[in-house]
């Protein structure tokens, strides 16, 4: 009964918004009352979770989404991106460009979470797409591809940490195992798959993308880059300090404040206002005017990712989740599959890959506690399992949709064949791993 009202709450957004053009954040409320109705929700805890759905959603994204459209609106109209892209596309040339954003998501993605880093790259991928009339789907997927693997993968992102916490893995060994798995999986995702994508019209938010100025009226290379990539250097600093400095250090608290990734953006756009604007002549009260127009371009994107997590709410408020793995641990398959098989499902039913990663290790704990599965790869299972198809009741489906101005068919084309792609791939990497480990280090298996 479940799995039914779920299938047709997906069908139910899929006819309102691809065929019956409805706005999409009206069709998320429209669906999910009749789908709590549906799960047996009283009235009071229906409404309850959808309130709670749409400020948990946003209360955890609207002031990094926000912030990370003021810088990349700086960044694009000081021509910050235009100098970062030139400088690039003179290393690596405009054929390897693809390959180029890939190698940046992938370095940016080990610190940021996936919001920050899509909008802070954003402006990069248009500038480039504009600039040297490339298709933006083509150009863009690769670097996505990284980022979101970094964040369903390996720590220190919230789900992976959480998972080997729990699990008792070893946090080095399962980043090391992470990278041998994500490579593969985000280069068969990535610049592979986006070759078959050329054909897709993409026309991206014009407001993130500043008019070419001449050479002589761009900032220099040094200021762009670092005003620009200042979030990342800014928390990789702290990173290294946190690590350099003893357990229960004074300035431990420190640190941890400003390496969250709000007051990193916030330091970053405060920065950026000086460095790409008050420095180089242009007045507050334009800057201002700039990073209105950022808010306004987003204001309908941060209203979807809000209805996309009232129906999630609704869904966990109802035990939804709970009931689907509790069903699947019945299957008898193997752990490391059973523990994919279960994330994927709430994945593909909640739409958020956090979510589906920790409701996986809480119905996995009881099964690795019987099994000789190892926890770094088990780790891995459930993170490639959170990745897998994401739809219609994704925040990154939407945030992807509508900054690429496309079409709800090729973004599923696209985005949500990227992601199976990532999740697929990342579990036949867990199952050759866990077959060659014992062979080739036998001291590390099951460390």
């Amino acid at each position: 009964m479940t799995l039914l009202v779920i299938l047709l709450a997906v069908l139910g957004l899929v006819v309102l918004i691809n065929w019956g053009k409805v706005n999409a954040f009206l069709a998320f409320l429209l669906v999910t009352l009749p789908v709590g109705f549906a799960l047996g929700l009283p009235p009071d805890r229906l409404l309850a979770a959808v309130y709670q759905g749409l400020g948990d959603t946003l209360g955890s994204v609207v002031v990094i989404i926000v912030l990370g459209a003021m810088l990349g609106k700086l960044v694009a109209d000081s021509g910050a991106a235009q100098q970062i892209t030139a400088v690039m596309i003179r290393a690596f040339g405009t054929n390897n460009i693809q390959w180029t954003l890939m190698a940046a998501g992938f370095v940016i993605g080990i610190p940021l979470f996936y919001n920050v880093g899509f909008l802070l790259m954003v402006p990069l991928i248009f500038s480039v797409v504009y600039k040297y009339k490339l298709p933006a789907v083509y150009v863009g997927l690769p670097m996505l591809a990284s980022l979101s693997v970094m964040h369903g993968f390996l720590p220190p992102h919230p789900a992976p940490t959480v998972l080997v916490a729990q699990f008792h893995a070893n946090m080095g060994l399962t980043f090391i195992y992470g990278l041998l798995v994500a490579v593969p999986a985000i280069i068969l995702a990535g610049p592979l798959y986006a070759r078959t994508l050329k054909g897709i019209v993409s026309r991206p938010l014009a407001g993130f993308v500043a008019e070419d100025l001449p050479e002589s009226a761009l900032p220099g290379r040094v200021n762009s880059f670092v005003s620009s990539l200042l979030p990342v250097l800014l928390l990789l600093g702290a990173a290294g300090l946190r690590l350099a400095l003893p357990a229960g250090s004074a300035w431990g608290p420190a640190l941890a404040f400003i390496s969250e990734p709000t007051i990193i953006l916030l330091l970053s756009v405060v920065v950026a206002t000086y460095t790409l604007g008050l420095a180089r002549g242009k007045t507050m009260g334009n800057i201002m005017d700039a990073y209105g127009s950022a808010v306004k371009d987003i204001a309908m994107i941060l209203l979807i990712i809000g209805g996309a997590g009232a129906l999630k709410q609704v869904l966990v408020a109802s035990g939804a989740s709970t009931e689907i793995a509790a069903g699947l641990q019945g299957t008898g398959l193997p752990p490391l599959l059973l523990g994919w098989l279960i994330a994927a499902v709430i994945r593909v039913s909640l739409g958020s890959a956090t979510i589906a990663g920790l409701t996986a290790a809480g119905m996995m704990l009881p099964t690795m506690a019987q099994s000789h599965a190892d926890p770094n790869l088990m780790v891995l299972a459930i993170g490639a399992g959170s990745l897998l198809l994401s739809h219609f009741n994704d925040g990154g489906f939407w945030l992807f949709k509508e900054y690429f101005n496309l079409s709800v068919k090729d973004t599923l084309r696209s985005w949500t064949a990227m992601e199976t792609i990532v999740s697929v791939v990342g579990l036949a990497g867990v199952l050759l791993l866990n077959w060659a480990l014992p062979l080739v280090a036998p001291g590390l298996a099951h460390h």
